[in-house]
C-alpha cells in the first residue's frame, strides 16, 4: 500500500547539515499495524512526516498504491492530508479554546467550503459524536482539553484522526505523554481500530513494551532499516466489540 524507496533526507540549520535518512527502503501492507522503533534520532519521525507528505524527501520517492506522492502538486498533497491519512501525535494538537466536539471536527472545517460545511454540519457533528463515544469519551464531549487527562486528550486526538475515515494513521509516539497504564489503553484501541475498520496504523514508539499489540516491527539505526521482523505477541486483545 506504501511504499519508500531509496529515501534521504538532511536537515540543514546554518552551517550544520544532519543527515537524518540515508537511502532507507520500506514496504507497509494494507490493513497492518506495524511499529517503527529505534533510538532518539534515528529517523523514525522523519520517515513519518515523509510519508504523511507532511515533509518532502531531498531524493527518493513514496508511492501510495503503486503511484507517487512525494512530488505532487500542494493542493493534491493537502487532499491527502485530509482525507486519506490520519494523524496522531505526542502532543495531542488540539485547540484549548474549543471543546472535545468541535476539536474532533477540525478536519471536516478544513475539508470543506463554507456553504458545503453549512449544508452538512449536523451529519458531521453526529459523527463526531460518534467517534468520541467509540473512544470511550461520550461523557466529555463539551470539555475543553483543560478538563481532559492526559489519556483522555489522546483519545480526542485519535477521533479527530478517524473523522474523515482515513485509510491510514499515522502516529507518532501516541503514549510517549502518558503514563503505563493509560499508553496501554491507548495501543489497545488502535489495535481495536486496526482489527475492526481494517485502517493501516504506523507507529512510531520508542516504547518496546507496547510494540507486542502490532504485526510488524521495524528497527531503524542510523537513517536506514536495519531489522524488520514480525511482532512478539503478548496479551494485547481487542476490548471494543466494533468500530
Amino acid at each position: 500500500m506504501l511504499t519508500a524507496v531509496k529515501l534521504e533526507k538532511t536537515y540543514r540549520r546554518h552551517a550544520v547539515q544532519v543527515r537524518v535518512l540515508n537511502g532507507l527502503d520500506l514496504e507497509v501492507q494494507t490493513g497492518e499495524f506495524l511499529s517503527i522503533v529505534g533510538a532518539s534520532g534515528s529517523g523514525k519521525s522523519t520517515l513519518l512526516h515523509l510519508i504523511g507528505t507532511l515533509d518532502t524527501p531531498d531524493t527518493g520517492r513514496v508511492l501510495l498504491d503503486g503511484k507517487r506522492i512525494d512530488n505532487l502538486p500542494s493542493r493534491d498533497r493537502d487532499r491527502l492530508r485530509n482525507r486519506t491519512f490520519g494523524y496522531i501525535f505526542q502532543f495531542y494538537h488540539l485547540l484549548p479554546e474549543l471543546n472535545a466536539v468541535d476539536n474532533v471536527l477540525m478536519p471536516a472545517y478544513i475539508g470543506h467550503s463554507v456553504l458545503t460545511w453549512w449544508q452538512t454540519r449536523r451529519q458531521w457533528r453526529r459523527r463526531a459524536e460518534e467517534l468520541l463515544e467509540l473512544v470511550g469519551l461520550k461523557h466529555r464531549l463539551k470539555h475543553r482539553p483543560r478538563e481532559l487527562s492526559g489519556g483522555e486528550m489522546q483519545r480526542t486526538a485519535i477521533a479527530r484522526a478517524l473523522l474523515m475515515d482515513p485509510r491510514v494513521l499515522l502516529a507518532d509516539e501516541p503514549t510517549g505523554n502518558l503514563d503505563t497504564e493509560a499508553g496501554s489503553e491507548i495501543v489497545r484501541l488502535l489495535r481495536d481500530i486496526n482489527h475492526n475498520k481494517g485502517v493501516t496504523i504506523v507507529m512510531v514508539t520508542h516504547n518496546m513494551e507496547i510494540v507486542s499489540a502490532t504485526d510488524r516491527v521495524v528497527r531503524m539505526v542510523g537513517g536506514v532499516v536495519t531489522d524488520d521482523t514480525p511482532a512478539p505477541r503478548q496479551s494485547f486483545q481487542p476490548r471494543l466489540a466494533a468500530v
